[in-house]
């Protein structure tokens, strides 16, 4: 059964979602700050399918606990951020979050977004791609420029994939938040910008010749590929 993390310091709401999400199959475990979060990760026989993590914590936030378990660790990260801070959200999608939910949020919405997560991190059947210098492998969810591989989150990943695959066409966003993100578009939804904005610095960053993502103001993006 897939685990998951729930870390926010609301004791009673981590209750409330973790009954539910134990009734429809999941092992759920519980974290009220940061610090304890980090440790569990470190552990293999706690490690968790996928995080849920809430922003405004004591201690070692949200942000900074993201940004830390980042570094070391790829699974699939939900975070929680109260409705009046959107610039939070942003800055969670920036260091690596893969996506946001409102708080409060309904137990449903939640883990229609798990499991929208979960199915996005299962590995793909597509053949393996290449764009230019990028080499895309769906069945073990791995991206190289050239001999180097990219460190991608599993939305980056599917959002590469899904522009790769659709290389020289514009793909608007709602159908990149439904394939990297498994939801539909919201109103005033920035998160697939976001995405974007990410793999774009680490393709730059890997090498000169990588493929180019340009947008098409308000209607999506598209990907080039670079000179060789």
């Amino acid at each position: 059964m897939p685990r998951i993390l729930i870390v926010d310091d609301d004791r009673a709401l981590c209750r409330l979602l973790a009954e539910y999400l134990q009734r429809e199959g999941f092992v759920v475990d519980l974290a009220h700050d940061g610090e304890t979060a980090l440790t569990q990760l470190r552990n293999p026989a706690l490690r968790p399918d996928l995080l849920i993590l809430d922003v405004m914590m004591p201690g070692r936030d949200g942000l900074d606990t993201l940004r830390e378990l980042r570094m070391q660790h790829r699974l699939p990260v939900i975070m929680l951020s109260a409705k009046g801070e959107p610039v939070d959200r942003v800055i969670g999608l920036e260091l690596g979050a893969d996506d946001y939910l409102s708080k409060p949020c309904l137990p449903r919405e939640l883990l229609a977004r798990v499991r929208a997560q979960l199915r996005r991190n299962t590995p793909a059947t597509a053949a393996n791609l290449q764009v230019g210098v990028l080499r895309l492998q769906p069945g073990d969810r791995r991206a190289f420029i050239g001999e180097q591989e990219l460190v991608l989150t599993g939305a980056e990943f599917m959002l590469l994939l899904a522009l790769a695959q659709r290389a020289g066409q514009l793909v608007d966003k709602s159908s990149l938040t439904r394939i990297a993100l498994g939801r539909e578009l919201e109103r005033f939804d920035r998160s697939i910008d976001v995405h974007v904005s990410r793999l774009r610095h680490k393709l730059a960053e890997a090498s000169e010749q990588s493929p180019r993502i340009e947008s098409v103001r308000g209607s999506g993006y598209l990907m080039i590929a670079g000179t060789p």
